[in-house]
């Protein structure tokens, strides 16, 4: 075996005995659509596969634990209290969960967030068909839940330079908001929706729509399962919180990594509790809708998501893709206003469906920033340390929501979420040197290197 073939390896964190077959041709079909050229990559193929059912559990799960709660405890204090217990958890755990996904092969990482998450789930599930769930089982479901969630997201932000060439890396980007939007936002949250409704709209219901994403999970690990090896060269002398402290002195020595997460925090703390809390409130409560609506409303966002990474995917990151990001994100979350005045579902629909194009275009240039100008060496922790910044402040919004709801009224919670969360995000747009990479084309796209082109297989 020559030099050249074993840095290719090397370069990759592929095992010894791992052959790969010849690079696929373009075809017609992924020339027209840039997102579907990752598709080309096997392992990609398999860790979307995975991905796109276990999506649409999720969104199973956005209406039913939404529902359960409602059902349970009919005011938004409940589900604030179930959101808060899932956020918490999560938060504290990112770190450590960014540290598993450098040390060891994301793969099995992820497997391990999925079986997690399964059983907890699944155990929802029977307690709600049987008729025995009870509002502090929700609490520790949501709890676990969130942990879970803590191990897999860093190895899944992690994983995708390790399986895909730097020149694809705009496209696995949108790609993954267009099938997370159609098979989270769009396809789970209606059949969600549907599914409880067809099993009584009560308690019976939700425990169906659990049970369903349980199974996505089982799907998910399967798929990962049959993933290539991946092993992480570890240092011995490397301890978890030396780690840790490496990623953060990374974190803080990039403006646009620093200040987009400072950002973030600041504006969901507006933001995220009134649009997790209050809408799914607001459509049983005011507009008078069943679970069906719910999903339908949470549907319509996946529409505007996929649009949105559509365009992207053929358009390219714009030249001033940070303040294209930050503008995006502000007109999002401003968007809470007009749910103060609407009074059908269709219109709520239409403002998630706006609301979810903007923010997903964030979105795509975001991931592609992290995978484009993080070492892949700290890109597990940086990622866990993206998660932890920028939701480090969901527990204050959801335990505030509900209080801040019943005190100063519906509407008004919805007005003041919009104009804070606005105003906060273009504030941080002032940072210096926040759009220095806008200036120094950081992200120009390269021709595709010879060792990447190593990576597209059957």
């Amino acid at each position: 075996m020559d030099n050249e073939t074993n840095l290719k390896r090397s370069q990759h964190h592929l095992p010894s005995g791992v052959a790969h077959t010849p690079p696929l041709e373009p075809t017609r079909l992924t020339s027209r659509i840039g997102m579907l050229r990752p598709l080309q990559i096997r392992d990609f193929r398999l860790l979307w596969a995975g991905m796109t059912i276990s999506f649409t559990g999720d969104g199973f799960y956005l209406v039913a634990i939404a529902w359960a709660s409602y059902e349970l405890s009919n005011v938004p204090t409940a589900f604030s209290l179930v959101s808060f217990a899932w956020s918490l958890p999560m938060v504290l755990f990112l770190l450590f969960g960014g540290v598993l996904s450098d040390r060891f092969d994301r793969r099995n990482v992820m497997i391990a967030g999925d079986v997690l998450r399964g059983v907890v789930i699944a155990a929802a599930g029977a307690l709600a068909v049987t008729g025995t769930l009870e509002f502090w089982h929700l609490i520790v479901i949501a709890a676990l839940y969130g942990i879970g969630q803590a191990v897999f997201n860093p190895a899944f932000g992690a994983i995708v330079p390790d399986v895909v060439p730097q020149e694809l890396l705009v496209q696995a980007n949108s790609l993954d908001q267009f099938v997370r939007n159609v098979a989270e936002r769009l396809a789970g949250p209606a059949l969600g929706g549907v599914t409880i409704a067809a099993f009584g709209g009560g308690i019976r219901g939700a425990g169906a729509a659990f049970l369903v994403d349980a199974g996505t999970f089982a799907f998910s690990a399967l798929m990962l399962s049959l993933m290539t090896r991946r092993p992480v060269a570890r240092r011995s002398e490397s301890t978890p919180l030396k780690e840790i402290r490496e990623g953060i002195r990374f974190a803080r020595s990039q403006p646009w990594l620093w200040g987009t997460l400072a950002g973030v925090a600041v504006s969901l703390l507006f933001v995220i509790g009134p649009f997790e809390v209050l809408i799914p409130y607001l459509i049983k409560n005011k507009l008078g809708g069943g679970s069906e609506d719910v999903g339908y409303v949470f549907a319509a966002g996946g529409v505007g998501a996929i649009a949105a990474a559509l365009f992207l995917s053929q358009r390219g990151l714009p030249r001033h893709h940070i303040t294209f990001m930050f503008v995006s994100w502000a007109v999002a979350f401003a968007l809470m206003i007009p749910y103060a005045v609407v009074n059908a579902v269709w219109q709520a629909a239409v403002i998630e469906a706006i609301a979810f194009a903007l923010f997903t275009c964030g979105l795509v240039v975001w991931g592609t920033l992290m995978h484009r100008l993080v070492p892949k060496e700290l890109l597990g922790r940086v990622t866990s340390l993206d998660w932890a910044v920028s939701t480090a402040l969901l527990p204050v919004s959801f335990a505030l929501t509900g209080p801040v709801a019943e005190w100063i009224g519906l509407e008004a919670t919805f007005v003041w979420s919009g104009i804070l969360g606005g105003i906060a995000t273009l504030a941080f747009l002032l940072v210096p040197g926040i759009r220095d990479t806008e200036k120094n084309q950081a992200l120009a796209d390269t021709p595709l290197k010879e060792e990447d082109a190593d990576l597209v297989s059957a």
